[in-house]
């Protein structure tokens, strides 16, 4: 006997049993097809539910192809045994998809006759609920499983679970020596990476002791060599001082002119503007009643061309009568001369009869009375010709009276259109002038703020100036203070050598008003005399200002880069009172 699974599923199941409410339960269908070829070849189909929480809970259901032939008699099925299976399949599913819903359309139900689910045959129905009637489509009916049956089920599941149990353990054990690998490598890879850091470490310490002997050494040489730089550029401060005074008076008398003639233009700028601001009021205001007149003719000229169109009308029209008329003139005047040849006709006739008056005279007396009828015709027709003539005279006086008319409303809207012109062209001409004033006025904005610009510019460097002077004037006062404490200094040991007899020598440490420099790494006093030592310049040092922040004095070797940029180098005295107290 073989066996193949079709389908194993959890599906939600709504049970309903005798004088019980209704509850929802989730029971496994399994469904197999068992092929039997002992004695005969023959296929059965085989459909177990069952309950993952509950053991014991096992309902089976057989169906052969005898089987399913009455259960097709009885509940109507349209399909073979072969397709059953899959169909059965498909309801199920259509089931799983519904089950999620509120209000589902298809419904697995289990009902029982019994009260309780022991033991008692179910019948498995699945039902496509609508709002008018629940159809089941199909109703299988469940045995409860006996005890060898249930018995075997749980040695299958027993099964089952063991062979997974053996498939977790060996699992588990390739993960345990994977992990195990993966350990001893790590602890090996640590081991490695430990000692280059204790490599890199002695190296690092190494590298950094002779980095500090070496800045060491680099630090005492450049104090010494910044001692020898002062010197030469106080030298030179000196004269630079002299140089700048006499730049900064110049520039400030040429910035002073510059001023009083950019305020002259500003105001002639100024007046300027508010001149074509002026002008551009008034072009505005003839524009708006330009604009006005030009909307009252376009009004007019519509309106003239409305009346145009109907007079156009009303012509056509009148030529259309007219036409009709001279038709039935010409049919009258056609007429006419066919009586006139009759008359004429007639008259021979009668010159004939007066010849052969003696002979005929019963048939000039019948004539006679024709011609009279003839004649009264004759006077009818006329008549009519002369009422048709009138007709006409009046329709072409009409006539006259609307062309004359009609060139009259033609030469008024041809002026019209004129006028409308020359009024356009004016419009144009005026909307031109207005543009040109516009550029103008936005030309001269834009130099108005190119010359304020360059103002702000030039205040903005006379207050540099300035406080270039002030700086630099401190520290004159503060140098002429220094030299004069030094020279005191001098008189003093001068005095006391020669009224004790020995000479002693002045310690730059003891001096109390020297400057420090913290920045370049000189945190002892300066000797004065180093002010008045030429030492030569290095040539690292030679173009890279020396920078101090107490007192900050910034130097430039070059005058022409002072003279070109006002912020280039500044010169500040402050903190001094700090370090005379510090020292």
């Amino acid at each position: 006997m073989a066996a193949e699974s079709m389908f194993n599923r959890p599906v939600c199941v709504q049970v309903r049993c005798q004088g019980c409410e209704e509850r929802r339960l989730n029971v496994r269908v399994t469904i197999e097809l068992l092929s039997i070829s002992n004695p005969v070849h023959k296929k059965d189909l085989a459909v177990r539910l069952t309950d993952d929480t509950d053991p014991f809970f096992l309902y089976n259901l057989v169906i052969s192809e005898e089987d399913f032939q009455s259960l097709k008699s009885q509940q109507g099925l349209l399909v073979d045994f072969s397709a059953f299976p899959q169909k059965f399949i498909d309801l199920l599913q259509q089931c799983i998809q519904e089950q999620k819903k509120d209000i589902p359309r298809f419904l697995l139900q289990l009902v029982s006759s019994a009260s309780l689910l022991d033991h008692t045959p179910v019948s498995l129905n699945v039902v496509e609920t609508n709002p008018f009637k629940h159809l089941t489509h199909l109703s299988l009916k469940f045995l409860p499983g006996n005890d060898a049956e249930i018995k075997k089920f749980l040695a299958s599941c027993l099964k089952c679970l063991k062979e997974d149990k053996t498939m977790l353990e060996e699992k588990l054990r390739r993960t345990e020596e994977d992990l195990s690998r993966q350990l001893s490598y790590t602890q090996q890879s640590l081991s490695e990476k430990s000692r280059e850091l204790d490599k890199l470490k002695n190296e690092w310490t190494s590298y950094t002791t002779a980095l500090t002997n070496t800045h060491t050494q680099e630090l005492t040489n450049e104090k010494e060599r910044a001692l020898q730089a002062q010197a030469q550029y106080q030298q030179q401060h000196e004269q630079q001082k002299k140089e700048l005074e006499n730049l900064h008076q110049k520039s400030v008398q040429q910035l002073q002119n510059r001023l009083s003639e950019l305020e002259v233009i500003n105001k002639d700028l100024t007046e300027r503007r508010y001149k074509g601001d002026s002008t551009v009021r008034e072009l505005k205001a003839k524009l708006s009643g330009l604009e006005d007149e030009c909307q009252r003719a376009k009004q007019e000229v519509l309106s003239l061309r409305r009346e145009n169109t109907t007079l156009d009308a009303e012509c056509h029209e009148k030529e259309k009568l007219i036409n009709q008329l001279q038709t039935r003139v010409a049919v009258l005047e056609q007429e006419i001369k066919d009586k006139d040849q009759l008359v004429i006709r007639t008259k021979e006739v009668l010159d004939a009869t007066q010849e052969q008056k003696v002979i005929l005279e019963e048939s000039t007396e019948k004539k006679q009375s024709h011609i009279e009828k003839l004649e009264t015709t004759i006077k009818s027709l006329s008549a009519e010709l002369l009422k048709a003539n009138e007709i006409i005279k009046k329709l072409q006086g009409d006539l006259k009276t609307l062309m004359s008319k009609l060139k009259l409303k033609n030469t008024v809207t041809i002026q019209q259109e004129k006028l409308l012109a020359e009024k356009e062209e004016r419009l144009q001409k005026e909307q031109r002038e207005l543009q040109e004033t516009g550029q103008s006025l936005r030309m001269k904005e834009q130099e108005v703020c190119k010359l304020q610009e360059q103002l702000e510019t030039t205040i903005q460097k006379l207050e540099e100036s300035k406080q270039l002077l002030k700086t630099n004037e401190n520290v004159i006062t503060w140098l002429n203070k220094q030299l004069n404490e030094i020279q005191m200094a001098k008189k003093v040991e001068a005095s006391a050598s020669t009224h004790g007899g020995v000479r002693t020598a002045v310690s730059p440490h003891g001096m109390p008003d020297r400057p420090s420099f913290p920045s370049s790494g000189i945190n002892h006093p300066i000797s004065p005399l180093y002010a008045f030592q030429n030492f030569p310049e290095p040539a690292h040092n030679r173009n890279v200002p020396l920078q101090c922040p107490v007192p900050k004095i910034q130097f430039s070797t070059q005058l022409s880069k002072m003279n070109r940029c006002s912020d280039g180098q500044t010169v500040t005295a402050t903190g001094h009172p700090a370090n005379k107290e510090k020292h």
